[in-house]
């Protein structure tokens, strides 16, 4: 049985529900999502069932990567709204029974935050540029980066600096964009700092942080170059020894972090956004008096195959039980192609990370079909989870947005060879039957900030909301269902014989069990006292092909 829930550990199982704020709802009608069209829809995230938001970046930003360039990590960017909005938005949803999570941004600010500014300005003495990872170029006139780290974005990870006369300067760390200039964690100011910031947020009520790119804060003394190792984040993360992804440093840092929400309660949590190389790895950063939780992206890329699934399910319970944390399965979130479509294709044996590395042809029937399964498979495996917006919706990504309208930076900085994530960040479709689908009020004239598809118009809220047979109404069923089994949320599985190698059946206590077939036959159903919830119709006492079902035992 899963140990019960109490509102100390309501992280361990919680299903908090990712939302990106510019594509979830506009409540001032110039097309892009805020916090007054967030407010206006938070009893559709009730009626859903999930347990909490986390919010996309929603601070003062030039948007050269969709908020994750943070000019001021106090205040709320005016395309969103105010820190009153904030406020509000905050206490409406703890009304509602929902709590709130919001996106901290340690590893760079932006270029235009009050620090890199003054650290520019300052010339080459000045003690700003401190907080940042500015160093000397190589070559006779330094006209050379300082070591040869590429940006994950593309192109290199250095740009010079030009001082205030005009002559050339050293050159600034930017992992990212060379909007995005990196900080320098060994710095005692920076530290203090964010520290500083996350009191700021508890003290308005937050209930949690995300951590974007926990695995990054630390380089390694002297910044060597990377050689054969790989500048991506999906790759080259190793041992510890890799100089600038999952340096076994940055623990010390967010040791400090669960001091800071712990003097709030044990009520306040942390989920790091960690690549590492290995579960292992991944469960360092999860430890008792480090972080609460870490998403799963080995979950998250494993293709549609049940041998793969159940090693990597295997491997997170075994790693992550090791150390007392609870397992975080997630299937979507704003950095990769939407599941639906990644599902939609023929599988591959390996990793699935980009729609670049699979099969151009789509069967989306196909990829509903899997996602509904997978949604149910997730949902009833130990811990928690998190869904991202629009995949109640069963949208699926948008491949085809006009090359002039695309904003990711990734775009640019390769080339134009990799499309980046815009396709996942498409406006959601609320209601009506052509764009904007309800997404902005109705006596509006701007269009949304990316076009949606005009397909979309029969798979709106409003449309699924009276279809019993509805992905939405699927979502809706299965939170409930998890909310109220005490077999579901935080505890163990029992893994049990299956029909079929490409079918996985686990039990859960008391009375649970969940079967998934990942196969391209009908299988027959164990023995069951009673059908639970199903991912699509049963044929009799067979379970269709890419089909899930939680059966009463």
């Amino acid at each position: 049985m899963a140990p019960a829930r109490t509102p100390a550990n309501w992280w361990r199982d919680a299903v908090i529900y990712e939302v990106y704020i510019r594509s979830f709802a506009d409540g001032n009608g110039d097309g892009v999502g805020d916090i007054a069209g967030l407010r206006r829809r938070l009893p559709h995230l009730a009626r859903l069932g999930v347990d909490a938001l986390w919010l996309s970046p929603w601070y003062p930003s030039p948007m050269a990567d969709g908020g994750y360039d943070v000019a001021d990590y106090r205040d709320i960017d005016p395309a969103f709204g105010t820190l009153d909005d904030a406020q509000a938005l905050v206490d409406e949803a703890h009304a509602h029974g929902l709590r709130v999570l919001i996106d901290i941004v340690p590893n760079h600010t932006s270029s235009e935050h009050a620090w890199f500014r003054e650290a520019l300005a300052g010339g080459p003495s000045s003690p700003a540029r401190d907080r940042y990872i500015v160093r000397p170029g190589r070559g006779p006139s330094g006209d050379l980066p300082p070591n040869d780290w590429s940006s994950v974005f593309g192109g290199p990870a250095w740009t010079r600096i030009t001082e205030p006369d005009g002559s050339p300067g050293p050159w600034y760390l930017h992992l990212f964009a060379p909007e995005q200039p990196d900080l320098d964690w060994d710095n005692a100011e920076v530290r203090a700092e964010f520290e500083s910031i996350l009191r700021f947020w508890f003290d308005r009520g937050i209930d949690g942080v995300r951590i974007d790119v926990a695995h990054g804060l630390v380089k390694a003394p002297g910044l060597p170059d990377l050689g054969s190792l790989d500048a991506k984040l999906l790759d080259g993360v190793g041992a510890g020894d890799h100089p600038h992804w999952d340096r076994d440093e940055v623990h010390e840092i967010f040791q400090g972090w669960r001091a800071v929400a712990d003097a709030y309660g044990e009520t306040r949590a942390f989920v790091a956004e960690a690549w590492a190389g290995t579960p292992e790895r991944l469960a360092r950063y999860v430890r008792p008096d480090e972080l609460h939780t870490a998403f799963n992206f080995d979950y998250l890329m494993a293709p549609w195959r049940a041998g793969h699934l159940r090693r990597v399910i295997d491997e997170s319970l075994t790693a992550l039980g090791a150390v007392g944390a609870p397992a975080t399965w997630v299937l979507s979130n704003h950095d990769v192609a939407r599941h639906v479509s990644r599902y939609a294709r023929p599988q591959p044996e390996g990793q699935q990370r980009s729609l670049s590395q699979l099969d151009r042809s789509a069967d989306l029937e196909l990829g509903t079909r899997r996602a509904r399964a997978a949604a149910l498979l997730t949902l009833a495996l130990p811990g928690g989870a998190y869904l991202y917006q629009g995949e109640e919706l069963g949208l699926w990504e948008v491949e085809d947005l006009p090359e002039d309208v695309l904003q990711d930076p990734t775009w640019e900085r390769s080339g134009h060879t990799d499309r980046g994530r815009d396709g996942c960040r498409v406006p959601l479709p609320w209601s009506g039957d052509c764009p904007p689908f309800g997404f902005s009020p109705d006596a509006t004239t701007a269009a949304p900030w990316l076009p949606q598809p005009e397909a979309w118009k029969s798979l709106t809220a409003e449309v699924q909301d009276g279809d019993p047979a509805s992905m939405l109404n699927l979502y809706r069923s299965a939170l409930s269902a998890r909310r109220s089994n005490p077999a579901l949320g935080d505890g163990t599985l029992t893994w049990e014989s299956a029909p079929d190698s490409d079918v996985l059946s686990f039990r859960r206590e008391p009375g649970f069990r969940c079967v998934v077939n990942l196969s391209d036959k009908p299988v027959a159903l164990p023995a069951h006292s009673g059908v639970l919830l199903a991912s699509g119709t049963l044929d009799g006492d067979r379970l269709p092909s890419d089909t899930a079902v939680w059966l009463a035992l």
